[in-house]
């Protein structure tokens, strides 16, 4: 392999900013699901697990946010 290979395989040193338009719609996207159980109400066992995978989603693009700020 020459320098040049191995270079082009290396990561980049600038990270990937989350906060681009996939950021912002997957985000949107989970609040409206968060919104929607309790205008519908939480009803049974289904509606409370909803509501967790929403807000686990939520909650995994705010630490995307936040990680990617502090590299």
């Amino acid at each position: 392999m020459s320098p040049d290979s191995e270079a082009s395989e290396m990561p980049s040193a600038v990270p990937r900013r989350p906060l681009g338009i996939e950021w912002f719609g997957q985000t949107a996207a989970s609040i409206c699901w968060i919104v929607s159980v309790f205008v519908y109400g939480i009803d049974g066992p289904g509606d409370v697990l909803q509501l967790m995978a929403a807000s686990a989603w939520l909650v995994a693009n705010i630490s995307a946010a936040v990680h990617s700020r502090h590299r």
